[in-house]
């Protein structure tokens, strides 16, 4: 039997995972409920559950939302997950922090003497985390379906399809889609992208 681990998108829920089961009738579908928001941090977290599916499980794959893939890629999970779904996915990090800190005016120079800025939009902007990125270059073989939809406003068509080229992975790109993924017409795309596994 094989497992799935669900990662959820921020201000998710492991909850989520609910949706998959019918999915994947075959599969035991288990929802990660991550406790911290770093990607050293929560990688550590997603590596510990991963390997403990690998003990209990043939094979486990992965389906994750948003931040989640960004956070599974830093778990240094590469050699054990068979597969991946990756829905939205955020594979660019340093290109999303240097956008964030366009839209907030802030210079590198600003971030680094202040350490964190917090933004009108909801973000905190963090040094030690854009050095973490820049210092940790994501490593991901993993064969991986990506579905993104055209209207993202967090990652870019080029950015995605860059990632995918670099990564032998598919791209399923869904006209009107939106970074998440929640109305019926987008469930409905997203349920029949997952069955044409």
């Amino acid at each position: 039997m094989n497992a799935i681990l669900y990662i959820h998108g921020k201000g998710g829920s492991a909850m989520e995972s609910e949706h998959y089961k019918l999915l994947f009738p075959d599969c035991e579908m288990i929802g990660l409920d991550y406790q911290t928001f770093t990607p050293w941090e929560t990688g550590q977290e997603i590596r510990i559950a991963v390997k403990e599916l690998k003990r209990r499980f043939e094979n486990v794959i992965l389906i994750a939302n948003s931040i989640g893939a960004f956070f599974s890629m830093n778990a240094g999970i590469y050699e054990i997950v068979q597969k991946a779904y990756f829905i939205s996915p955020i594979v660019n990090m340093e290109k999303l922090i240097s956008d964030m800190m366009k839209w907030a005016n802030v210079t590198e120079q600003e971030l680094e003497s202040k350490g964190v800025i917090h933004t009108d939009f909801g973000e905190d902007l963090s040094w030690k985390y854009l050095n973490y990125v820049r210092s940790h270059p994501i490593e991901w073989r993993v064969p991986t379906r990506i579905l993104y939809g055209s209207k993202d406003h967090l990652m870019s068509i080029e950015t995605i399809t860059d990632f995918a080229n670099k990564h032998q992975a598919t791209l399923t790109v869904m006209e009107g889609g939106e970074h998440w993924f929640h109305t019926e017409e987008q469930m409905l795309f997203l349920d029949n992208w997952i069955a044409m596994r």
